[in-house]
């Protein structure tokens, strides 16, 4: 039986912790405070990357707290905003990798489309003020979905970029999927090991050896 999001994470939902999360989300949004992304987006990457179609998860940290950039994929913004620096390096490491040209817009909407998990370890985030949700439960909750990932997959390929990305290894079993670490792409740290990784054209090594097709990495 295809396993869903939905099918997968419904207790979890449930659980008092997890509605505690929506519940400060509703609060925070009734006393007038700005939260990113907007509702609609918050569960994004899971909307566009069925479970049963993840290839590979790159893992960020917390939504973009400025106005209009956040809709739920990490290191992603909107079409029509600035790409934020990490993503600009990002895409360099992509036009060094796969010789693919740096596009105009900073949305990876392709990649999720593709089955790359886009996932940040806070889902929400309060305008201007960077980590403001990170105590609220979300680590919770992207452990679990992490764990499921390693349970119910296979071959999945995990890019975890930077030391907030890479704490989350000890739930992936290395047996049964691939764990690619680098620096993160920020350019505080985007030179010690980011730019040179050449973690896309590795990625579609792996999935090709796999048998499946390859991430069009051009957005």
């Amino acid at each position: 039986m295809t396993k869903t999001w939905e099918a997968l994470l419904k207790d979890e939902k449930q659980k008092p912790y997890f509605q505690t999360i929506l519940s400060k989300i509703k609060d925070a949004q009734y006393s007038g405070k700005v939260i990113y992304p907007e509702s609609q987006d918050i569960f994004n990457a899971f909307k566009q990357t069925p479970f049963d179609q993840i290839k590979a998860v790159i893992m960020g940290q917390d939504p973009y707290h400025g106005p209009n950039q956040a809709h739920g994929l990490c290191f992603s913004v909107k079409k029509g905003i600035k790409k934020p620096p990490s993503l600009v390096n990002i895409f360099k490491e992509l036009k060094r990798d796969l010789y693919i040209d740096i596009p105009e817009h900073g949305c990876l909407d392709s990649w999720s489309n593709q089955g790359v998990l886009l996932l940040n370890e806070s889902l929400t985030v309060e305008n201007g003020q960077a980590g403001a949700h990170q105590d609220w439960g979300w680590s919770v909750f992207i452990q679990k979905v992490l764990s499921l990932i390693n349970e119910h997959a296979d071959g999945i390929i995990f890019l975890l970029w930077g030391s907030h990305a890479q704490k989350h290894s000890s739930l992936i079993d290395a047996n049964k999927h691939h764990i690619l670490t680098s620096s993160h792409p920020s350019p505080l740290s985007a030179y010690r090991g980011f730019l040179g990784c050449g973690h896309f054209s590795k990625t579609n090594e792996l999935l090709n050896k796999q048998g499946k097709s390859k991430i069009n990495w051009a957005t």
